[in-house]
């Protein structure tokens, strides 16, 4: 594959290379990419903003990592901030440190899954900065959304007898990591080594390409569910919810057997004997939503495609426990996740 130094096209020029062709898509962008800022009207929405640093060695690895997933991923993880707010990701601002190593062909496919992850959901990417680097690749994101004034969600609104709710399952993007590490270090510079995934593309896909739930929050609007609190998984299911009991005040009771898992999570983790329902609550970057609805609503979100009710808010002296298939309780602590580094 053919190799373009930056130094030929220098700051600017790879600034325009790289953004020539993305044309703007939502209402609310006025001026995108080109000035000396962005101009935005939101008119009567609430803005909602959020931003994410990712550091290479720290958050990803360069070895296992493709770009153009990285570029993806980047991006939706900044959306899911703002669907976690039950609101809509409109733009995004991208800026990158960039060392020598990097060509640009690299940058092209990086911003070839930023753009993907864009036109999947709907935002525009409207600004940014680059920057020479001396530690590898940087990457900072800005998303910014809208939301309705009465139908913005906090982490602060859970009160006693309300329902704990999650999309989807947990678990498998941490699965999926532990699987490419360990691949990692069978590796080792072989020239001819061939990494085993065959039967593990699901928990490789939620590590390197997670997607983030629009469609969960589209269901609970249309249904007419405003939740009393939400926030995504970044950090594991056990941290997110002690996030709730105490921003919202309250303790929360939720149960092993109800806890979504799937099928190649639980095999994944028996064989690297550890236990699936840790990777559920201590694992992280599943992306899912946590949210906490009154219990009038159970019969509806018990029916929703995707949604799993596997607690609920109690009051905060009750504290915060797992209820184990046999009926122990185990405090909940929040672990999160843990960075390559740790």
């Amino acid at each position: 594959m053919a190799r373009t130094e930056i130094s030929t096209l220098g700051e600017f020029g790879l600034i325009r290379h790289l953004t020539e062709k993305i044309k703007l898509k939502n209402a609310s962008s006025i001026k995108g990419i080109g000035d000396d800022a962005a101009v935005l009207d939101y008119k009567d929405k609430k803005i909602l903003v959020t931003t994410d640093l990712l550091l290479e060695g720290v958050h990803f690895d360069l070895i296992y990592v493709p770009l153009k997933h990285l570029g993806y991923k980047s991006a939706v993880v900044n959306f899911s901030d703002v669907y976690a707010m039950n609101g809509q990701p409109k733009q995004i601002t991208v800026s990158l440190g960039i060392s020598k190593r990097f060509s640009i062909e690299d940058l092209e496919e990086f911003y070839a899954g930023l753009q993907l992850a864009c036109d999947v959901y709907g935002v525009d990417l409207v600004g940014g900065d680059t920057s020479a680097s001396l530690t590898g690749f940087t990457i900072s994101i800005t998303c910014i959304g809208e939301g309705e004034k009465d139908k913005i969600v906090y982490r602060n609104g859970a009160k006693e007898n309300d329902l704990i709710c999650v999309s989807g399952d947990l678990g498998a993007a941490y699965m999926g990591l532990q699987l490419l590490e360990r691949e990692k270090s069978v590796f080792k510079g072989e020239k001819d080594f061939q990494p085993d995934f065959s039967g593990k593309e699901y928990l490789l896909e939620r590590q390197l390409k997670p997607e983030a739930r629009k469609d969960i929050v589209e269901i609970l609007y249309k249904a007419g569910i405003v939740p009393t609190s939400m926030i995504d998984i970044s950090d594991g299911l056990s941290s997110e919810l002690l996030h709730i009991s105490k921003e919202s005040n309250v303790g929360c009771r939720i149960f092993e057997e109800r806890l979504p898992v799937d099928y190649q999570t639980a095999v994944m983790a028996e064989e690297f004997n550890m236990n699936y329902c840790s990777a559920a609550l201590n694992g992280g970057e599943d992306y899912e939503l946590l949210f906490t609805v009154p219990l009038g609503f159970h019969d509806a979100v018990s029916g929703m495609k995707g949604i799993k009710v596997i607690g609920h808010i109690t009051k905060p002296e009750y504290g915060n426990t797992l209820v184990g298939r046999d009926g122990g309780e185990i405090e909940l602590k929040a672990q999160g996740w843990q960075t390559l580094t740790e």
